[in-house]
């Protein structure tokens, strides 16, 4: 159960100021806050957040100084520029540590995401890749990939910045790589990592021996198996969780620390006369149990919903087109940490993100409690 949030000038505490000493009119925690507060209410924009804030400078000074007014929206793209990103995230964890002291234990989610308008010249646009608690429904930190390079690369730090022991931890097929396995039994969790075409003999052995599973008697392959049946909107889909611990079948299993079964999943869907079947493939160092790794994978695209499209519809993140150095890192790791606000609050209202952020812009006494300034 998240516990009461860490008031968000606290937050900022810690961060250092990049800017020249003489040239600072605005105080660095008014400014964060005040950015915050614009995310809140619906601003996406430094622009948005500069016109809102104006029009809330009375409600604003309540608990700010803003000895100068509000800072133009210059200002604030000057300052999300210069800013340490891997600074402002550390104090983005220290306040989620805050409130979830622990996460264990539970499925924590790995998944990148690509800010779509903020590539700049020369440069692929921005790529962060999030760690989600399902259970929680809270990111618990994230990671840029480096220019020139992918999600094998991010992985590793942000596993080694996150305290998992007694969790579950699943990647899609970009993280399946023994390095990253170990990296997370390191972290004392397990691991289901999805396989794909990135692992060609993997996805080969698996499909042989499951093709050759399907033609034989099943009693003559041990395994466990669980089927989950929904009916929706004129949908039958059945889904089939297969799990076998006959490693012996597949290539070079040592190389997968503490490799304890492969898992299939089946499933079939029809619709309106049509079938249709998928098959997806996994490596687990969980002990052979259908429901638990059933549940893993269920959880995982949780991240997908309550993060990664929440971030799109609501927050306009693929529309983000801060590029000024750091800014457009900065301004995700906010809007992140807005989105975190929403979810983790201990008394939480009925209703959508947008709702909620409409309530936000529209009730003082709803913002200050979000934003723990009560």
């Amino acid at each position: 159960m998240p516990q009461t949030a860490m008031p968000i000038l606290d937050i900022f505490a810690s961060v250092t100021d990049p800017r020249h000493p003489s040239k600072v009119q605005h105080p660095l925690p008014d400014l964060l806050t005040v950015a915050v507060c614009g995310v809140l209410v619906g601003a996406d924009t430094f622009e948005e957040i500069e016109l809102w804030a104006k029009e809330a400078l009375p409600w604003l000074r309540q608990y700010l100084s803003l000895p100068n007014g509000i800072p133009s929206h210059d200002t604030f793209a000057r300052l999300f520029g210069l800013m340490d990103p891997h600074e402002f995230e550390m104090a983005f964890r220290r306040w989620v540590e805050g409130i979830l002291p622990s996460v264990s234990p539970q499925v924590v989610a790995l998944d990148g995401k690509t800010s779509r308008r903020s590539v700049k010249a020369c440069e692929a646009p921005l790529h962060l890749v999030s760690a989600f608690a399902a259970d929680a429904g809270a990111i618990l930190g994230q990671q840029a990939t480096a220019t020139k390079s992918n999600e094998k690369t991010a992985i590793p730090d942000l596993l080694a910045s996150l305290a998992l022991e007694g969790c579950i931890v699943t990647i899609d097929a970009m993280g399946t790589q023994p390095s990253i396995a170990q990296a997370i039994r390191d972290r004392r969790a397990d691991y289901v990592l999805a396989i794909k075409d990135n692992q060609p003999q993997l996805k080969e052995a698996i499909d042989d021996f499951f093709a050759q599973f399907c033609a034989a008697p099943a009693a003559q392959t041990p395994h466990q198996v669980n089927e989950e049946v929904n009916k929706a909107h004129g949908r039958l889909e059945t889904r089939r969780c297969y799990v076998f611990d006959a490693l012996d079948c597949l290539p070079k299993p040592a190389r997968w620390p503490d490799l304890r079964c492969f898992v299939v999943i089946e499933s079939t869907r029809e619709s309106r006369g049509k079938m249709e079947q998928e098959r997806r493939y996994y490596l687990s160092s969980l002990e052979p149990n259908a429901d638990q790794v059933a549940k893993a994978v269920r959880q995982h695209w949780r991240i997908e919903n309550q993060v990664h499209w929440c971030l799109d519809v609501t927050f306009a993140d693929d529309q983000m087109r801060a590029r000024t150095a750091h800014a457009g890192h900065n301004l995700a790791t906010l809007k992140r940490l807005t989105l975190n606000l929403i979810r983790l609050d201990p008394k939480p209202r009925k209703g959508s993100f947008k709702t909620k952020r409409i309530l936000a812009a529209t009730s003082d006494e709803y913002r200050a409690h979000l934003l723990g300034l009560e």
